[in-house]
């Protein structure tokens, strides 16, 4: 009888083990099949698409064109009311949700590349998280096209529902300086150039690196500096216990419009954010998957 049991027993974590590396098998097909490298370059190139209108959005603003939302929110808005928006935020969502899968995906088998073990486990959780966000967007998109609109996509509502308590105030203060640590690696990325690690320079040509590369660089330092600021905000509403500290990119670009010499900071701002689109239609093309 104990022969027996054991038997079963080896019998059955051999199948688990066979049934683990399957999935890691179809998990690693998965991300290097054609539809998921179609899709994520879509979501790349919708990012680009997103950051550009921000930035032209920005810049109206900077010189009193207009008074629109300078977020995602308001460049669906600016996409969803020209001919065939509806179609064209439709693809977006599908390039967000390939990029977001693509991403969890190599969190779960990629990164062999990196030796350092501890490298690799950071950089898995790293693309999880981007993956997740991805994912968000997509889902925030869709709810815009379903309801023909959105909110502000400020953070003031979500911070003051969170601040109700010591342990809702210490999250919103932890969101905030993970914030900013997101824009310090920005502008760490942007000035020494990082991104090209992950670009087929090979395979680009004179043109395309003499603009995607200063156009990455400007556009990294600058959407860090922009991250970096709505982080402090966020991590302020926090210590002062005032939601209404909280924003995001809308409140944040407004606020340096605020600001003494705000007309020419938040016009760099735009400049700067529109780059960071151009950049990701190049990493559409270029991008290592």
């Amino acid at each position: 009888m104990a022969v027996q049991t054991g038997g079963r027993l080896r019998q059955a974590v051999r199948g688990g083990g066979q049934a683990a590396d399957g999935a890691h098998d179809a998990a690693h097909s998965a991300r290097h099949s054609r539809l998921i490298d179609i899709t994520a370059r879509i979501g790349l190139a919708g990012r680009g698409l997103v950051y550009v209108l921000i930035g032209v959005l920005a810049g109206q603003v900077a010189f009193g064109l207009s008074n629109a939302q300078t977020n995602r929110a308001g460049a669906l808005g600016e996409i969803k009311d020209k001919p065939f928006g509806s179609v064209v935020l439709v693809i977006l969502v599908a390039g967000f949700l390939g990029y977001g899968l693509w991403r969890l995906l190599d969190a779960a088998v990629g990164q062999q590349d990196e030796s350092d073990k501890k490298k690799r486990i950071a950089k898995r959780l790293v693309c999880a998280g981007r993956g997740v966000v991805y994912l968000a967007i997509a889902g925030s998109t869709i709810s815009f096209l379903v309801s023909g609109g959105g909110g502000s996509g400020e953070p003031a509502p979500w911070t003051a529902r969170v601040m109700r308590n010591d342990a809702g105030r210490a999250l919103v203060g932890l969101v905030g300086l993970v914030v900013v640590g997101i824009g310090i690696g920005m502008i760490v990325r942007g000035a020494k150039r990082k991104f090209e690690e992950k670009l087929k320079t090979g395979e680009m040509g004179a043109f395309a690196r003499k603009i995607a590369k200063p156009a990455g660089m400007a556009g990294y330092i600058v959407r860090g500096v922009v991250f970096g600021l709505a982080g402090v905000f966020v991590t302020r509403a926090a210590i002062e216990f005032d939601a209404k500290e909280a924003k995001g990119l809308d409140g944040t670009l407004k606020t340096v419009a605020a600001q003494a010499y705000g007309q020419w900071l938040l016009t760099l701002c735009a400049v700067g954010l529109a780059l960071f689109g151009v950049y990701s239609f190049f990493e559409a093309r270029y991008r290592k998957l």
